[in-house]
């Protein structure tokens, strides 16, 4: 072993030799730099032979090493104190972060508190969880909801009491055929009439067209504009006009994901809390008719947070696939159009969206406005005469097969398609922004709809290119698209004919204004 030990103190010798080494030319390499006897030797004795310009350059070379030892001085100053700075900010982070979990296990400990003694107090009434006084109302749900029944409200193995009353009520139910045959252009006309004699509500025909023809494009519309123009009471009177009211679901800025909208689960009171959206959507389910709701200022929270679910359900094109998770599992007394835990979005309802667009709500994104119609009501009309109408009974598949039939006779022509491709070159090529396989696709359906409601192929497209492709120019710098915006409408007028594209050109002249 004497041997080895031998070995092994000259063996690792050689590294402490070398690291020592290293630190003692480090500090003498310091010791010498800041040697200044030796810069005053130097000095001395140069001295008596430096002429009278020499010494300009003695003081030069003398202040470059001042300068240069104070950079140095500088730089391992900052260097210390940005590393103190890291360790303090590392340190505040961490007594943070402990901070923030000490506070969620208070948080814990105090709801689990919280639920104690609501259960003592409702043990000490005599009543079980979810049981009410005869006379207390839920406060949850409006005052013109029908009572739900008693037997249903008390019965722990039903959690949806409204839902499984609406089977009820639906028992032995079949959809009605209202033998429709008016055109989409009569329909209008008998709408537009409708509300004029029944609510005095006037539209004119150039909104109710792209409405329309939005109702075929997809299950979305946003009616956006300013506050004041009848957004909500256009899509209530055509919930009157049809026999069905819509159902109105105020959007709250608390919304965050689906269970806003659709009701969520108490685990506490063993209940789905059933909201009126929910309700519609299940009855709308047992029939043909057109149903309708409407998402009160809908922007008030984030679209793609609380309507996610639903925005990409709609898209998918066998409607058999369109099934909305309500709850993980079923129990044998759910609702019978629950089935697993899932319910399937009928294709008779159509979701209206009206939006303020101010500094109180959020900006509607691309993923919202891609799959929806938006339309613009600025204006008011004012009041006309107009031939007394009554509400009709409508089957929504009727609707749809007007849609379709549409579709068929009044395809978008070749001229006008190939103008649309060029635009879309044209668009690219000078403000990067792309049309897009689902925007061709709504727009092959949107401007057939619009001719077959009385209006013009070209001011089909018109419109839904203002509304549905121009509305990105918002998110472009006005500076990158100033230049592009004149030119852009000497190329409409040219290739469109003068004035043919006044919803575009009107949009473009917003923006100039705007710069």
């Amino acid at each position: 072993m004497n041997t080895f030990f031998r070995f092994f103190y000259e063996f690792i010798s050689i590294f402490f030799d070398g690291l020592i080494s290293a630190f003692k030319g480090l500090f003498s390499g310091i010791g010498t730099m800041f040697n200044f006897s030796d810069y005053s030797k130097i000095i001395n004795s140069y001295k008596d032979s430096f002429e009278g310009k020499e010494w300009l350059f003695v003081g030069i070379s003398v202040a470059f090493i001042i300068i240069i030892v104070g950079l140095i001085v500088v730089l391992i100053f900052f260097a210390i104190r940005r590393f103190i700075r890291y360790r303090t900010t590392k340190l505040n982070q961490n007594e943070l972060l402990d901070e923030i979990s000490e506070l969620n296990d208070k948080v814990r400990k105090l709801m689990k508190e919280k639920d104690e003694i609501l259960a003592m107090k409702v043990s000490q009434l005599g009543i079980k969880p979810g049981e009410k006084e005869e006379e207390e109302k839920d406060t949850d749900t409006e005052s013109d909801e029908e009572e739900v029944p008693k037997d249903l409200e008390d019965n722990p193995d039903i959690r949806f009491p409204k839902l499984v009353q609406i089977d009820r009520e639906r028992e032995g139910f079949k959809p009605k055929n209202y033998g429709n045959s008016f055109t989409l252009a009569e329909l209008i006309e008998d709408f537009r009439c409708y509300a004029a004699s029944q609510l005095k509500l006037y539209y004119d025909l150039d909104l109710l067209r792209p409405f329309f023809a939005g109702l075929a494009c997809g299950k979305l519309i946003i009616l956006q504009g300013i506050s004041g123009t009848g957004k909500t009471s256009l899509a209530h009177a055509w919930g009157k006009f049809v026999k069905q009211d819509s159902c109105v679901s105020p959007v709250e800025p608390s919304w965050r994901d689906k269970s806003d909208f659709l009701g969520y689960f108490n685990e506490f009171t063993k209940k789905f809390n059933e909201t009126k959206a929910l309700g519609e959507i299940y009855n709308a389910g047992f029939d043909d008719d057109i149903h309708t709701i409407i998402l009160d200022e809908m922007n008030l929270a984030r679209v793609e947070y609380y309507f996610a679910d639903l925005l990409s359900i709609l898209e998918m094109p066998d409607r058999s696939e369109w099934l909305v998770d309500i709850v993980p599992s079923s129990w044998p007394k759910d609702p019978k159009n629950i089935v697993k835990g899932k319910l399937r979005l009928p294709g008779n309802l159509w979701y209206i969206g009206t939006i303020n667009n101010d500094d109180s709500t959020f900006m509607v994104t691309d993923k919202v406005y891609d799959r929806a119609m938006p339309i613009d009501i600025n204006t008011k009309v004012d009041p006309f005469k107009c031939r007394e109408q009554e509400a009709i009974d409508i089957n929504s598949s009727y609707l749809e097969s007007l849609f379709a039939e549409a579709i068929d006779k009044y395809p978008v022509s070749a001229k006008g398609l190939e103008l649309v491709h060029q635009m879309d070159d044209y668009v690219i090529a000078h403000f990067r922004v792309a049309f897009g396989n689902r925007i061709m696709k709504q727009l092959n359906t949107f401007v057939p709809v619009y001719v077959a409601c009385g209006g013009n192929e070209y001011s089909g497209i018109d419109y839904f290119i203002a509304k549905k492709i121009l509305r990105k120019f918002d998110q472009l710098s006005i500076t990158f698209i100033r230049d592009e915006i004149d030119p852009f409408i000497n190329w409409l007028n040219k290739n469109f004919g003068k004035g043919v594209m006044k919803e575009c050109i009107a949009y473009l002249e917003t923006i100039k204004k705007n710069i």
